[in-house]
């Protein structure tokens, strides 16, 4: 499998096009690709016919036989007219990064809630790239009484597909008919609610695990963490909150898979403070807060209350004796940070600094330390 890119020095979304490209090869190998070779090409913009130059695309062709590739995955979506170019330049499989994003996300989705939002971000991908797929069947010539079966067929499957999606859409709107009856009786037992946001890989299950003493399966890969889980919490001094683990956001997120997933994201406008994670020792750690941010503000939560809590201050840091220290992180822009009522530092795995961060919570749940 070979990676492709374009971008200048940094892209529009602030990333650099290979350390783009990079995440994109973690991306593939969470879904269980062999990655065989990245090629990127700096563009002010990508072509509209082949995403990638003329001069690219010749050699990608001579990379064939040398790489022996058989998929190229472009790291940006393909209109249905680039993919189509593509294939046909190049003789092989094509596909986009939210094509492989929406491949994991239905690898990795367990509950029926889950599944139904996946097949539905994948429904709305696929519809407009139905033209092209039955043109082996049509007929030349045009006029009257002329129609191929390819074009019968694709009318036929947009039926199918549009039909599907409604239906998926009305149960994923009784999905969320549910959920808003549960957050309304929540809102009557008067539990507040916590939610952890992040880049996915940050350290929000390790962190939820910590503090639930739950057991969501946490590991060094993307999207470990799919379906929502909700665990209640109860403090030393008796006052308590539910704290919710949600899927992490990442760079250049399909917009269907958004659109899709509202039902579970609208439990982030229901909560009363939001814990944004973020790995301190990740090199593009501020491109992945800004990303956070952005998606938050899409969700119209940017005015949510939030704690950020800088994890794996273990590999950062010697001791947990430090934590209370300013401590300088290269990786977030001037670099300092002040463990202060908005901020903590914490190692989610070693339990570092997270006695300091229940406290911050409850202060700003009941006004008062736990």
């Amino acid at each position: 499998m070979l990676l492709v890119g374009v971008g200048g020095k940094t892209s529009s979304h602030g990333w650099s096009v290979t350390d783009s490209l990079e995440e994109l090869s973690h991306l593939s190998k969470t879904a269980g690709a062999n990655v065989v070779g990245m090629l990127t090409q700096n563009l002010r913009t990508p072509s509209p016919t082949y995403y990638v130059g003329k001069g690219k695309i010749e050699e990608l062709i001579q990379l064939k036989e040398q790489a022996r590739y058989d998929t190229v995955i472009f790291d940006d979506e393909l209109s249905p007219r680039q993919q189509r170019n593509l294939e046909e330049a190049l003789g092989v499989k094509v596909i986009d990064r939210s094509a492989l994003i929406l491949h994991i996300f239905a690898r990795k989705a367990r509950t029926h809630e889950g599944k139904l939002q996946v097949e539905l971000a994948q429904h709305q991908y696929l519809l407009p790239r139905l033209v092209g797929q039955w043109r082996h069947l049509e007929r030349p010539g045009g006029g009257i009484g002329t129609r191929g079966p390819g074009e019968a067929q694709l009318e036929t499957d947009r039926r199918l597909i549009h039909k599907r999606i409604n239906l998926l859409q009305h149960k994923i709107e009784s999905v969320r008919k549910h959920r808003a009856l549960y957050r309304e009786r929540r809102k009557e037992a008067g539990t507040p609610v916590v939610a952890l946001v992040g880049y996915t890989n940050a350290g929000k299950s390790t962190l939820f695990n910590t503090l639930s003493k739950a057991t969501v399966d946490v590991g060094d890969r993307l999207f470990s963490t799919l379906d929502p889980v909700t665990r209640r919490l109860t403090l030393p001094s008796g006052q308590q909150f539910l704290i919710t683990d949600t899927v992490g956001f990442i760079h250049k997120l399909p917009p269907s898979l958004i659109a899709a997933f509202r039902a579970t994201l609208e439990e982030l406008d229901e909560a009363d403070l939001l814990i944004h994670v973020v790995d301190i020792t990740h090199r593009n750690a501020a491109h992945q807060c800004l990303t956070v941010e952005k998606l938050l503000s899409d969700l119209n939560l940017e005015d949510k209350p939030r704690i950020t809590a800088f994890n794996k201050a273990d590999l950062a840091l010697r001791s947990e004796a430090e934590l209370g220290a300013l401590i300088t992180v290269p990786c977030l822009g001037e670099g300092i940070v002040l463990p202060d009522e908005e901020t903590a530092l914490i190692s989610a795995a070693k339990r570092w600094g997270v006695d300091s961060l229940l406290d911050k919570i409850a202060r700003h749940l009941w006004g008062r330390a736990r």
